[in-house]
């Protein structure tokens, strides 16, 4: 069943790849967005840019903020030269705002902070997207 689904968000064409080593991480971002739009975990920047080769390209890739503690900032410039039109979102905890800062200087185009509630992701991910807001969310706890 999808709750507070808007139909024309979901037969959207678009994608996102969600690429983060937290597999419940990606799990629940998964989860919270599939019913809107077309949504793929990843485990690695590696997984990601070879899914994305050919006609599977993402509009919007949600990256954990640890990949980008390992890798560096440049770890921006490969998603954004392999997808030029993909917009970057970073995944992490209200402590990383300091790094989801410098990620939004070196390109990203915006953080989603832990705790990750449906509400706050949507919105996020329609922001970035230019999708409009659609009808509110029904609260799960009035049905």
């Amino acid at each position: 069943m999808q709750i507070g689904v808007e139909s024309s968000k979901a037969v959207d064409q678009r994608r996102v790849f969600v690429v983060d080593e937290d597999e419940i991480t990606r799990a629940a971002l998964q989860f919270m967005l599939h019913d809107e739009i077309e949504t793929h975990e990843l485990a690695s920047p590696e997984e990601a840019l070879a899914k994305g080769k050919g006609w599977l390209t993402p509009d919007l890739i949600l990256l954990g903020v640890s990949w980008i503690e390992k890798r560096g900032m440049g770890l921006l410039n490969e998603f954004s030269s392999a997808y030029p039109g993909a917009r970057l979102l970073v995944v992490c905890e209200k402590d990383d705002e300091k790094r989801a800062s410098e990620a939004i200087q070196a390109g990203a185009h915006g953080a989603v902070f832990k705790p990750l509630t449906i509400q706050a992701v949507r919105r996020k991910v329609d922001a970035v997207l230019g999708r409009g807001g659609g009808t509110p969310l029904i609260p799960l706890n009035i049905l």
